[in-house]
């Protein structure tokens, strides 16, 4: 039986710096006991989503007025810089090939997939966080990113790390429906909403850190991720009700084969960890056929799953056909177990000079150039079927 889950005050429709104040009060978790240290280092997985812009083309005549992304780290543009979260990365050497050599809260060296997703369909270069104390109507009105770095679908995922649940991230977006509704009126609003793109990225965190992690209760990975599909099924359906018609949600990566996992959990040759990519594979299962059933039952209605495990699997295990040369380890550091508050700027005599030679940028997330060379092989193939 899953843990009880403490009530979350709901959201108000002020602005975005008020917004934080009902995840600024929670309860403070202590970040130096070891739990909370492996709590955090399974955080947020690698969802491999990216995009080179030439290879991929919308529809003559087609048009998407905004981006809307939900997920955890690998999509999270800074949203968590305003939680009281250890999940952050607001810090060099974060963000040193992202434009300007600024650290803005992504979890990677550069942009990320929602950013990349965004410049794809031709709404803007880079997405921004809705809690970013700096947005600006003009902003929302072409779509932002709602991820929090840790989330997950079982709301205890995002518990235990202090970041945005799901049922969060739903409460900011009807919340951002009602601001660009005041702005433009009820038509234009509804318009912008049913022809935007609105793209999941997550579960990785509930297989690393609340399945299987050092504070877990669970023992029946069919049982778990069952509950995982409910909670995105719903989410799914939830959206749909508040107007979406454009929803695509991605499976989980091979996510026991990045460097953490194979530090903590692949033994002294640090292997992947096959009991997370089999758990995965699960997952991407049972999520794959409850989508194709929704699209069926939901009228007009663009639902597509997107395969991430077998998309970024090669790029891991033939590295080099894809003009990498590290796989098993991230740049920052050692790349065996930095992420967030360990990949710092006491790192630097470690780590690599050149990212673009590694799949992995910590020991979690991708570089910029492994989003990129995924998401192309991706989207070429799955753009048309949101339309």
């Amino acid at each position: 039986m899953l843990k009880a889950i403490p009530h979350i005050p709901s959201l108000s429709s002020s602005s975005s710096s008020t917004m934080v104040a009902p995840y600024l009060s929670r309860p403070s978790h202590s970040t130096s006991s070891p739990a909370a240290a492996s709590i955090f280092l399974l955080s947020a997985f690698v969802l491999c989503i990216s995009v080179a812009t030439a290879a991929v083309r919308l529809p003559a005549n087609v048009t998407v007025p905004a981006v809307f992304v939900f997920g955890d780290s690998i999509v999270d543009p800074g949203n968590n810089n305003e939680l009281q979260t250890i999940a952050k990365c607001n810090f060099p050497p974060y963000g040193r090939d992202f434009p300007g050599g600024k650290p803005t809260g992504r979890f990677s060296n550069g942009r990320v997939p929602s950013d990349m997703l965004a410049e794809l369909v031709g709404v803007k270069e880079l997405l921004p966080a809705y809690l970013d104390p700096n947005l600006q109507i003009q902003d929302l009105l072409t779509g932002v990113s709602f991820a929090s770095g840790a989330a997950g679908y079982d709301p205890q995922t995002s518990e235990t790390a202090r970041a945005l649940s799901l049922s969060d991230q739903l409460d900011l977006y009807k919340e951002s429906i009602a601001k660009i509704r005041a702005k433009v009126g009820e038509d234009r609003a509804a318009l912008i909403v049913s022809r935007s793109f609105n793209v999941v990225f997550l579960g990785s965190n509930d297989i690393t850190n609340t399945f299987f992690g050092p504070l877990s209760a669970q023992d029946d990975i069919s049982s778990y991720t069952d509950l995982m599909v409910k909670s995105a099924t719903s989410f799914i359906q939830e959206l749909y009700g508040l107007g979406a018609r454009r929803i695509g949600i991605t499976g989980i990566p091979p996510i026991g084969c990045v460097p953490a996992q194979r530090t903590l959990r692949g033994g002294i040759e640090r292997n992947c960890f096959d009991d997370g990519n089999d758990a995965a594979i699960l997952f991407n299962s049972k999520l794959s056929s409850q989508i194709d059933s929704l699209s069926s039952q939901l009228s007009n209605s663009k639902i597509v799953y997107i395969d991430i495990y077998y998309s970024f699997l090669p790029l891991i295990q033939n590295p080099t056909k894809y003009g990498f040369e590290v796989s098993t380890k991230g740049c920052c550091g050692t790349g065996n177990i930095e992420v967030s508050f360990l990949c710092n700027k006491l790192d630097d005599l470690m780590t690599c000079i050149n990212d673009e030679k590694y799949v992995f940028w910590d020991s979690f997330h991708p570089t910029e150039k492994a989003y990129k060379v995924v998401l192309d092989q991706i989207f070429k193939d799955q753009l048309s079927k949101f339309f």
